[in-house]
């Protein structure tokens, strides 16, 4: 589900950063999922008026190499793939991310509760919820094979408005009455 959200996150990150034209794609080249998520952007991006770069890091070291770039190659904002790479590098991303001063959208709430700009993709909670659900149905004896494949229904958009601050951006009405969450 999270690799499908990405046309919706490169949405978001033109809403809070419209003078944004070209964005950098972060990518695990090592996730088999890097290629699907990229074409899903690309086909995206000329409709918002976009011109993405792809950023391929498997690496701290790479990711590092790769912001030390974003002036250069004239990138003025980044979208963060769904990864479980990335995932457990929030500590790395978001510094990096407010050091560069580069909007960046982020695929899960747990980035932009620990300090990063928006993000938007599926509720984990109510993933985790839904999969104690499943794993209760099958403890009380239902097979496997009868239960219906489900996915997450429910998706939230959060915004941290400090960080916004930090970047002076301004966070449209719109945008704020659509949001799930608003970070002060």
């Amino acid at each position: 589900m999270f690799t499908r959200l990405g046309p919706k996150n490169l949405e978001v990150l033109h809403e809070i950063a419209p003078k944004a034209t070209v964005v950098g794609v972060l990518l695990n080249p090592n996730n088999p999922n890097a290629g699907p998520q990229l074409r899903d952007l690309q086909a995206s991006a000329p409709l918002l008026g976009l011109r993405l770069i792809p950023l391929a890091a498997g690496s701290v070291l790479e990711i590092e190499g790769i912001f030390a770039t974003l002036q250069q190659r004239q990138i003025e904002a980044m979208l963060v793939s769904a990864d479980g790479f990335f995932f457990g590098l929030q500590d790395e991303l978001i510094p990096l991310a407010a050091r560069h001063t580069v909007p960046t959208v982020f695929p899960l709430s747990d980035y932009v509760a620990a300090g990063g700009l928006i993000s938007y993709g599926a509720n984990l909670a109510e993933s985790w919820r839904q999969t104690g659900i499943y794993v209760g149905k099958i403890v009380k004896g239902m097979k496997t094979t009868d239960l219906p494949i489900e996915q997450s229904a429910k998706f939230e958009l959060v915004i941290n408005l400090k960080t916004a601050k930090a970047l002076k951006l301004e966070i449209s009405p719109k945008l704020l009455a659509l949001a799930d969450k608003v970070i002060e």
